[in-house]
C-alpha cells in the first residue's frame, strides 16, 4: 500500500510523538520511585511507586487496545505475588490494566474535544491477603490532541451595510471562526481567513476576519447588494489545514448623492372654472434615485401670477407635489395662470455638493376653462324688516341676482317652499320683490329665514341660492296677564293690613323702551270689605287685607279682579283673577288647614292612619284573589277514588270487546273479583241524601243469580248519586260470573235459543235499561224474536 507525501508525513508526526510520549512516561516513572512521600502516623519513609500524568494520542483507528503506559511497584519481584487495580473515570470501559504487569491500555476511540483528560486511581494489592502493598496514588491520561476539527463561524451567516461611496479600507463587518482543536498545541487551532468571493469590492484581514471595502465610489443606484464567501483555514492556512466557509451579504446604504430633478422643464393642466377651493389641480414630482430622507423634498412657488390663487404640498408617502386652489376660479376674470415651482432636497449632505445644485425648476401652467355657472346674488345675506301688522301684499324687499357666463341669460326667482312651509311670502319672479302673503305675528316668530332661488331662463338646472332674513317688528297686539298662576291664601286669624300676596306680570310684546304695567281693582271689587291692592310702581303689585275674622266656615274661598294695563299705544288691559282660600294657620303664619271639609273628619284618625287602614284592605283583597286563583288550579276529582272510573272507558255502545283476554280497553279485575267489599264512593262536591254504611261480600252462587246481583248494586250506586253526571253503565255487562267459559258476550250468542238465562227482570228496572230489556228480553215485544 502507497501512501502520499501528506499522509506520509503525517505518519512519520504521530510515529515520533508516540515514541516521544512513551519514553516521558518511562522517564517520569523511573523518575518518579526515588520521589517521598509522607504516611500519617508514621516516620517518614520512602515512597515506593508516584508518577503524575501519562499522553494518549485521540482518534486512534487501530484494532488493537491502545498501548497508554505502564505500572510497577518495587514491592512487585516478579513472582506474582502482587496484582493491580484501576479506579476513576473511564476505568474498566474505557481504560483496562494488565493485573499482572500493570500495563494500561485504551479500548475505545478517544476525542480530546469531548474530554481533554482523565483522572484515575492505582492500586498495588497482594493476591493473597487482596491488602494494599503500597498506598493508593492518583493520576492523569492526558488526550493529545490531532488536526481532527475544521474551523466553524458560529455567528454566520452574516448580513452588514455600509454606507455607498465609502472610501477604500472602511470597515464593513468582523467575521470569527473558531476550532475546536487545542488551542496550546501546535497549529491545529490557528485559523487565517481568506475571501473567495467578492473580489475585487471587498477584502477580508488574515488574523483578524475584519471585512474592508476594497473600491472606491462604490454606487448604490448601480447595485446595492453584494454576496461574500469567507474562508477560515487552520495550520496558519498550510497545506493539509481544514477549512470552513461562511457568506456575507453586504448592502450599500443609502446617501444623498443624486440631486432632484423634473423630468419635463414645463408642465400645463385644465381646470374648470367651478372647482371648489381646496380642491387638486395638479401633481408633479421631481426624480430622485436616492431613497428615504435623502429622496425627501419640498415644493413651493417661487413666482408667477398665481401665487394668490394656488399653493403646493408635499405628499409626504410619494414625495409628490400637490397644487391645490386657494381662490375660486372665474374663467370671465382670468383664463390662465403661469406658476414657477422649485423642488429641493431637504437633508443634503456637503460631500456631495460638488455633484451640482441639490434643486431644480419647472413651469406650470394652469388654463382655466369656461363652465355654465348658476346665477349670482349680488350678497350672500338680505336682512329686512316688517312690521306684524302689515297687510298682505306689503313690499319687503328686493333680491337681485345675475348670469356671471358671457351670455348672461335672464334670471326667473322662486322662494325654496322647504324654507317658508306656511307661505306667510312671495316673490315677484321676475323683479324679485318680496312682500307678504299672510298676517305676521312677531310672538309665534319673530324672525324668518328664507332660500330665494335664481334660475337661468334658458337652463333652469343652473340655480343659484340667496339667503334672506325677515325680522318681525312688534306692535302692542298681546294684553298684559298674570305672569304665573298664584296660590294665594289668608289665615284666620290675619290682621288687618296684613300682606298676602305680591304678584307681577307679563306681556308677549316686545316694546322698544320695555315694560310698564297698572294693577288696580275692578270698579265692582274696588269697595269690598274684605281685600286691598296697592301698585308698587315696580311692575308688582301688592294684596293686602281690610278686615280679621276671617272663618272657613262661614266662605272658605275668595275671588279678587285685579285689571292691569300696559304702557303700549294704544294701551291694552286685561282683568285677571286672584283666588284666596281662607285656612288654618299655626303661630307662625304658616297654612295648616285650607279645606271647610276638614271639621267633619274624625279628631283620632290622620292622614297617615287613613292610607294604613286602605293598605291593609288591598294586601287582604290581593291574598283572597291568589287563595281562589291557587284552588281553581288545583282542583281535586269529584270521586274518592284514586283509580280511574271505569265508566270511562265505554267510547261507543256496539264495542263488543275481545273477550276475557282483553285487557287493553277494560280493567277486567274489576268485574271479575267479586268476593271484595266494595266501598262506597262519595262525592267531593255534595252530599248524598242515602248512604250504604257497608257492602255486603258475594259469595258463590248460581252465575244468574251473581249477574242479577251485580246489576242490582251498580243501580242502587246510580240513585244514591243524584247529582253525577248521567254516566253510561254500559261498561259493568262484560261480567260472566265467576268461574264463566263463555268466550263473548255478543248479542247474537247472548239471544240464541241455547242460553238458558232470563233477563226479563231488566223491563222491571224502569226507563234506564228499556233498551237491555228489549235486547235481551223473551217477551212477544223483543225486536229480534
Amino acid at each position: 500500500m502507497k501512501l502520499g507525501k501528506v499522509e506520509f508525513c503525517h505518519f512519520l508526526q504521530i510515529l515520533a510523538l508516540f515514541l516521544c510520549l512513551s519514553g516521558m512516561n518511562q522517564a517520569e516513572l523511573s523518575r518518579s520511585r526515588s520521589k517521598p512521600y509522607f504516611q500519617s502516623g508514621r516516620t517518614r519513609t520512602k515512597r515506593s511507586w508516584v508518577w503524575n500524568q501519562f499522553f494518549v494520542l485521540e482518534e486512534y483507528m487501530g484494532t488493537d487496545p491502545l498501548y497508554v503506559g505502564k505500572l510497577h511497584s518495587d514491592v512487585d519481584k516478579g513472582d506474582g505475588s502482587i496484582k493491580y487495580i484501576l479506579s476513576g473515570e473511564g476505568a474498566s470501559s474505557i481504560f483496562i490494566i494488565d493485573e499482572n504487569t500493570g500495563d494500561i491500555h485504551a479500548t475505545k476511540r478517544l476525542d480530546r474535544e469531548e474530554q481533554a483528560y482523565y483522572t484515575l486511581r492505582a492500586q498495588a494489592l497482594d493476591r493473597l491477603t487482596n491488602k494494599p502493598v503500597e498506598p493508593e496514588s492518583e493520576f492523569v491520561i492526558k488526550i493529545q490532541d490531532i488536526n481532527d476539527n475544521e474551523p466553524k463561524f458560529l455567528d454566520g451567516p452574516y448580513t452588514a451595510g455600509v454606507p455607498e461611496m465609502s472610501p477604500v479600507g472602511t470597515s464593513v463587518v468582523q467575521v470569527t471562526a473558531t476550532d475546536a482543536d487545542d488551542p496550546t498545541y501546535g497549529n491545529s487551532a490557528r485559523v487565517v481567513y481568506s475571501i473567495l468571493q467578492g473580489q475585487p469590492y471587498f477584502s477580508v484581514e488574515p488574523k483578524t476576519g475584519v471585512i474592508k471595502t476594497a473600491l472606491p465610489n462604490m454606487d448604490r443606484e448601480a447595485k446595492d447588494q453584494y454576496l461574500l464567501v469567507i474562508q477560515a483555514k487552520d495550520m496558519v492556512g498550510q497545506n493539509g489545514g481544514l477549512s470552513g466557509t461562511t457568506s456575507v451579504t453586504v448592502t450599500l446604504t443609502d446617501v444623498n448623492d443624486n440631486p432632484p430633478r423634473f423630468p419635463r422643464r414645463s408642465y400645463q393642466y385644465n381646470v374648470p372654472e367651478s372647482l371648489p377651493v381646496a380642491s387638486v389641480v395638479a401633481r408633479i414630482k421631481a426624480a430622485d434615485a436616492d431613497v428615504g430622507p435623502n429622496a425627501e423634498m419640498e415644493y413651493k412657488i417661487v413666482d408667477g401670477d398665481g401665487l394668490g390663487v394656488f399653493k403646493i404640498s408635499v405628499d409626504k408617502d410619494t414625495q409628490e407635489g400637490i397644487i391645490t386652489i386657494q381662490k375660486e376660479l372665474d374663467f370671465e376674470a382670468k383664463t390662465s395662470y403661469t406658476l414657477r415651482i422649485e423642488a429641493a432636497n431637504m437633508h443634503v449632505d456637503p460631500r456631495f455638493l460638488s455633484l451640482g445644485p441639490f434643486s431644480d425648476m419647472t413651469t406650470v401652467k394652469i388654463i382655466v376653462e369656461d363652465v355654465d355657472e348658476p346665477p349670482v346674488f349680488t350678497s350672500r345675506l338680505y336682512s329686512m324688516v316688517v312690521s306684524e301688522a302689515a297687510k298682505v301684499g306689503t313690499i319687503i324687499g328686493t333680491v337681485a341676482a345675475h348670469d356671471p357666463d358671457a351670455s348672461n341669460s335672464p334670471v326667473r326667482y322662486s322662494i325654496d317652499r322647504n324654507t317658508d312651509l306656511e307661505r306667510y311670502f312671495n316673490i315677484d319672479a321676475n323683479s324679485g320683490v318680496i312682500t307678504t302673503a299672510k298676517s305676521l305675528d312677531r310672538e309665534t316668530n319673530a324672525v324668518h329665514n328664507i332660500t330665494v332661488l335664481a334660475m337661468e331662463s334658458q337652463n333652469p338646472a343652473q340655480t343659484g341660492r340667496g339667503y334672506v332674513a325677515i325680522t318681525i317688528l312688534d306692535i302692542n297686539d298681546n294684553a298684559p296677564e298674570f305672569a304665573m298662576e298664584y296660590e294665594t291664601t289668608v289665615c284666620e286669624n290675619a290682621q288687618p293690613g296684613q300682606v298676602i300676596q305680591k304678584i307681577s306680570a307679563i306681556d308677549k310684546d316686545d316694546p322698544p323702551n320695555g315694560h310698564q304695567f297698572y294693577f288696580s281693582l275692578t270698579a265692582e271689587a274696588a269697595n269690598n270689605h274684605n281685600f286691598t291692592l296697592q301698585d308698587n310702581k315696580d311692575n308688582t303689585a301688592t294684596v293686602l287685607t281690610r278686615r280679621n275674622g276671617f272663618r272657613r266656615q262661614e266662605q272658605s274661598v275668595f275671588y279678587l279682579p285685579i285689571f292691569i294695563v300696559d304702557s303700549g299705544s294704544p294701551s291694552l288691559s286685561s282683568t285677571n283673577t286672584l283666588t284666596i282660600r281662607v285656612c288654618d294657620c299655626d303661630a307662625d303664619g304658616v297654612a295648616q288647614t285650607c279645606n271647610a271639609e276638614a271639621y267633619i273628619l274624625p279628631a283620632g284618625l290622620s292622614t297617615g292612619a287613613l292610607i294604613a287602614i286602605l293598605a291593609c284592605v288591598l294586601t287582604l283583597l290581593v291574598l283572597v284573589l291568589l287563595i281562589v286563583t291557587m284552588r281553581r288550579r288545583k282542583k281535586e276529582p269529584l270521586i274518592f277514588d284514586e283509580e280511574r272510573d271505569i265508566r270511562e272507558n265505554i267510547v261507543r255502545y256496539d264495542d263488543e270487546g275481545g273477550g276475557e283476554e282483553d285487557t287493553e280497553a277494560f280493567d277486567m279485575a274489576a268485574l271479575r273479583n267479586l268476593n271484595i267489599i266494595r266501598d262506597t264512593k262519595t262525592r267531593r262536591d255534595v252530599t248524598p241524601e242515602i248512604q250504604f254504611l257497608s257492602r255486603p261480600t258475594f259469595k258463590s252462587i248460581p252465575d244468574n243469580v251473581i249477574f242479577r246481583e251485580f246489576i242490582w248494586e251498580r243501580l242502587k250506586e246510580a240513585d244514591v248519586d243524584p247529582c253525577a253526571p248521567p254516566y253510561d253503565s254500559l261498561q259493568t255487562y262484560a261480567f260472566e260470573g265467576n268461574g264463566s267459559v263463555a268466550e263473548s258476550l255478543s248479542s247474537l250468542d247472548s239471544i240464541s235459543s241455547n242460553s238458558d238465562q232470563n233477563y226479563d227482570y231488566l223491563s222491571d228496572w224502569g226507563p234506564r235499561f228499556k233498551r237491555l230489556a228489549d235486547m235481551y228480553g223473551t217477551g212477544p215485544d223483543c225486536l229480534y224474536s
